[in-house]
This record gives structure tokens, sequence and C-alpha cells, in this order.
């Protein structure tokens, strides 16, 4: 295991402060954030689609905390060929992992500049409740990040979405498990790949290295990982970068890779203050956890 130096000068361009939400693209955007909210406790904030005036997409927001997930599903398949192609190839998944910054636009710029794959170039959108600032690259496999800026914006969730027309009744029976904000977003990469996705998020974002494991100490009589951890300047958003390494059987991370189609976001880390309190919450709703080996 190795712990790194925390670097002392601030990058030039660009601040971050946390993640900002999580974009899943799903088959089905309600029946999703409705599993959310029915056995994790969420519940749902916000909705974009044809009542919106949107006729490509719905997507459903659920939150809890500051935990703010997005499904999104297309409206028909004319115009969403991306989206049937990526689905067909990994199943429902992460999309997109959006950052909260304070210039979103210098951001992109100073990564596209040093090579990242831009997808969207900066945009405001606005409604009655002020404006968004986003800009979008690309990063491993199909995952995209976010930037964006929301310091002149009041409303729900981002401009063009309402507020949520329902509130899953579970919640009033059951006691919500209390989340706080996401803790860090896991990327899985296909064996030798590990060192230049977390090299990309050195490169472009100016994040440094936060901690690492190698086979050697992390692994069971069976599977084994190593793993990289980058972190912006202030340490606001960790993001593990793991990749398999040689076991008796395959690696849980290849076998991620080998089912969604190559590299993608394994898991979401959640805040919270009470583990066992969290958990057993959930398990009330029917959520299923790993047992013990």
């Amino acid at each position: 295991m190795v712990d790194y130096e925390k670097p002392t000068e601030r990058p030039e361009i660009g601040k971050f402060y946390g993640f900002d939400h999580v974009t899943f693209w799903v088959g089905n955007a309600k029946q999703a954030a409705s599993f959310y909210c029915a056995r994790l406790g969420f519940e749902f904030l916000a909705y974009e689609g044809l009542e919106t005036g949107n006729r490509d997409f719905a997507t459903h927001v659920v939150h809890n905390g500051n935990v703010k997930f997005a499904f999104k599903s297309p409206l028909g398949e004319k115009g969403h060929e991306v989206f049937h192609t990526e689905k067909a190839k990994s199943g429902d998944g992460v999309k997109d992992v959006a950052f909260t910054v304070d210039d979103p636009a210098g951001i992109f710029k100073k990564a596209v500049d040093r090579g990242a794959v831009a997808v969207q170039e900066p945009f405001t959108i606005k409604d009655d409740d002020g404006e968004v600032t986003m800009a979008v690259v690309r990063t491993y496999g199909d995952t995209t990040h976010t930037f964006v800026n929301r310091e002149n914006y009041k409303g729900t969730f981002l401009p063009g979405f309402r507020k949520h027309h329902l509130q899953d009744p579970i919640n009033k029976l059951i006691q919500q498990p209390d989340l706080l904000f996401i803790d860090h977003c896991v990327g899985n990469q296909p064996d030798g790949e590990m060192e230049a996705a977390a090299s990309w998020y050195e490169k472009m974002l100016d994040f440094h290295r936060f901690w690492s494991i190698d086979d050697k100490m992390l692994h069971t009589e069976f599977s084994a990982l190593r793993s990289v951890v980058v972190a912006d300047f202030d340490e606001k958003i960790k993001m593990p970068i793991n990749e398999p390494a040689n076991g008796k059987r395959k690696s849980q991370i290849q076998e991620f890779c080998d089912f969604y189609g190559g590299a993608g976001v394994q898991h979401i880390a959640l805040r919270t203050d009470n583990i066992i309190e969290t958990v057993q919450r959930m398990k009330d709703r029917g959520c299923e956890f790993l047992t013990i080996p």
C-alpha cells in the first residue's frame, strides 16, 4: 500500500467541490428510479420528459442527502443509435459522473488542450430559477464527466426539469437510511489499462495520486486486483481505478469488464455516519446484501 504526499500548489484552472450527480443510461428510467426509492430509501426529486417538452429522453432523478442519481431512457429509437448501441453492449449502467466545479469552460478547455476527447463544449441552460453552465469530456470506456457550475441556480435539479410528481409510499412506512454524499466512484479497467486511466486524471484534470495498492496486499485465495486512487486538489472527489491481477480464478474486475464490454463504473460508494443502521434500514426494505464468505 502506498500513500502519496498531497500537492501543495493549487492548479491554476479549476476548483472541484464534489460529486454533483451520476447519470445512468437504463432501459426503463421510471422503474430503475423506483427501485432506488423502494429498496435503498431514496426519494423522487426531479423529472424531465414529454410533459416538460423533452421529446427525446425521459429522466427521473432521485436523491438521499446530497446523493443524486439521474436515470435516463430514450423515447423511441430514431436518433438514439449511440444509446442503443451502448445499451446492447453494456446493459444498464453509469454513463456520466458529474462534478460540481467553479469553471466548467476553463476545466474543459484545459482538458481538451491536453488531449481529452470533447463530448459537449461549454453551454448554459436557463429557466425561471436561474442558469447552469456545463461541459462534457470522455474518460475511460464510454463513460463521460460533466463539469457543472450551478452557483446561479436555485431550482430543484437543472433547468428543464420540474419537481417530481411522485413520492414513494414506502418512505412513509419505513424509516429512510441517512445518506450524506457520494464518497468515491470506482472505475474498472481491463488488465494493463489501470495506469493509463489513472494518468488521464493527472494529466487532464490535475488530479493527484491519493492511495494505491497492488495484488500482494489485495487478494483472496482465488482473486486479486490492483488499484490507484486519484483525487482533486482538495480531495473532495476520489476516483479509484482498478485492474485485475492473476489468481486461481478470474478476478472480479476482469469479470466486470467481460460482462460490461470494457471499462466502466463498477460501484459508487455512499457516505453515511452509521453503516450498521443504514444497512438494516435497507434490509428492512428488501435490499439484498452480499453474504459473508
